[in-house]
């Protein structure tokens, strides 16, 4: 009997799972190539159109979640921009299945090296299409995991999970992947366990595992001792969870009978459609990245997002960032290239930079706010330079609409803490109208360790006194200063550091959709 094997990587849906593993990296399936380019050519077009039926086919019985999602790899699939360079590497006497790997492993490339969780999290999203098109391309078909499995491998595409029959169990197990994928947030919303970034692992296991993606490991060939130790804790683990099912339509008061508002995050438009606005105190967080695939959307485009989900949220508050772009992934006309991103042109410093781009989404954002009740705040401010030159374009944009007669609403303006430097100092945002505490970075920037980063993820933790220091003085300028102070980064949404955030004075959080209930039933419990 082999050795047991212990693996830890990131929880991205928690939850626990037994069960054979599945090899998800199957081989390249061999490609017939063809007598002429135009044969190529056409092979390719088939290929994808196969694709398209077969997406078209999973949106019709898919959630609105999930079609949201399929509905963008159907966008990516039609956009010439993508399927361009492929044919005319074929022109040039390239086969299909090698001009289409190239062409995507290309854009794929440029995802995955983002500093960005969010265009990171795309990479999987492409790689989907890249394989679906090659499949149909090599007439390979997927072979089906036992029931009750844990599919294990480097990432998982979209369309595997939601092709996947998860009613008897289950699990997924990722050398790579990414909690901000839509796979993950698919897991969280199913309730199925998924564990991402084990890092250099076994590549094609077999056997039993136990996946704990409660604390984000693994056991390969478990004892019979761990295997009773992980029934137990699986079992607690059920139990808590229906514990906290009951508290989602509650409002979040502590033991002490201290109400704590919590809202919810949202990374895309197509997770409105799962959450009940009844049971938050509204978003705490709109990231609008997703607008930014390939070029800056226009005006129009991120105004009828922006207002689809302030209409959604009714008269409770809507807060939407302005563009998180990282240096390094290349949208055109907007980010630059970089040699550090992570400490460069990014967040609210990109905006700035690129003044033409971010008055579009100024000028969206005005028209919408009279649609709802909208906050607007600013990423990776620093000083407060860069604050007072951000709302000062809202001032002209605003002065600019109204000339024009163009309904518009000046909505409040407030920035993320999460450079340090506005941590240390806060009072030197005492004009502000909001914090919102990005625990996420400000985590990372204080402990120089990444959180997607199994290596040191260890030394990421909001729960280090250095972290918590920061986020109590920032809570306890905002009290003295009248300014609300809120905390959106994954933090809030943490059973384990919510009793610590609630110590250090916070009293109001963000957190993912999945994550309510839970929230809200360890909040009941606390005792401040």
């Amino acid at each position: 009997m082999p050795e047991p094997l212990r693996l830890q990587g990131i929880s991205a849906s928690a939850g626990y799972a037994e069960g054979p593993l599945f090899n998800l990296d199957n081989g390249t399936a061999h490609y017939t190539g063809k007598a002429s380019a135009a044969d190529e050519k056409a092979a390719l077009e088939a290929a994808i159109a196969s694709a398209t039926d077969r997406l078209a086919t999973l949106i019709e019985t898919a959630d609105d979640e999930a079609a949201g999602i399929l509905e963008f790899q159907l966008a990516m699939l039609g956009d010439e921009a993508l399927t361009g360079p492929a044919f005319a590497a074929i022109a040039s006497g390239m086969p299909a299945d090698m001009a289409w790997r190239q062409a995507l492993d290309a854009e794929i490339s440029g995802y995955e090296t983002s500093d960005q969780d969010y265009f990171r999290a795309r990479a999987a999203d492409i790689s989907d299409i890249r394989d679906r098109v090659l499949r149909a391309l090599t007439e390979e078909q997927e072979s089906a995991p036992p029931a009750g499995a844990i599919l294990y491998g480097e990432d998982i595409a979209p369309t595997r999970f939601l092709e996947t029959d998860w009613s008897t169990g289950g699990g997924i197990a990722l050398r790579a992947g990414s909690a901000a994928s839509h796979v993950a947030m698919l897991a969280r919303s199913r309730g199925v366990p998924m564990v991402v970034g084990l890092g250099a692992s076994p590549a094609n296991p077999v056997g039993l595992a136990l996946l704990d993606a409660e604390h984000g490991g693994i056991v390969l060939s478990p004892t019979t001792t761990e295997i009773e130790a992980f029934h137990r804790s699986s079992s607690s683990f059920v139990a808590h969870r229906d514990k906290a099912g009951v508290y989602l339509a509650k409002p979040a008061v502590t033991r002490a009978g201290t109400t704590v508002r919590v809202q919810v995050n949202i990374a895309d438009l197509s997770e409105v459609y799962g959450i009940d606005i009844s049971t938050c105190d509204g978003v705490g967080l709109m990231r609008t990245e997703f607008l930014f695939g390939k070029a800056p959307p226009d005006e129009e485009t991120q105004y009828q997002a922006y207002r689809k989900v302030l209409e959604w949220a009714g008269d409770k508050p809507v807060t939407i960032r302005t563009v998180d772009a990282g240096g390094d992934k290349p949208v055109p006309g907007f980010t630059v290239e970089e040699s550090n991103p992570f400490l460069g042109l990014r967040g609210i410093r990109l905006s700035l930079a690129r003044p033409e781009v971010f008055r579009v989404q100024i000028r969206a954002l005005l028209r919408a706010a009279v649609h709802g009740n909208l906050k607007v705040m600013f990423p990776m401010i620093a000083v407060a330079e860069e604050y007072q030159r951000a709302a000062a374009l809202f001032v002209e944009e605003q002065a600019g609409l109204a000339a024009r007669g163009i309904a518009q609403k000046m909505p409040p303006l407030g920035i993320m803490v999460e450079v340090p430097s506005v941590a240390i100092a806060p009072e030197a945002f005492a004009d502000v109208a909001f914090f919102s505490i990005g625990s996420n970075d400000l985590t990372q920037y204080v402990m120089a360790a990444a959180r997607d980063n199994a290596a040191v993820a260890h030394l990421n933790s909001v729960r280090h006194p250095a972290v918590l220091r920061l986020i109590g003085s920032v809570a306890a300028f905002g009290l003295r200063a009248k300014i609300q102070v809120s905390l959106c980064g994954d933090a809030g949404g943490d059973p384990a550091s919510i009793p610590a955030l609630l110590e250090a004075g916070l009293r109001d959080l963000s957190v993912a959709p999945a994550q309510l209930a839970m929230a809200k039933a360890v909040i009941s419990d606390a005792s401040v």
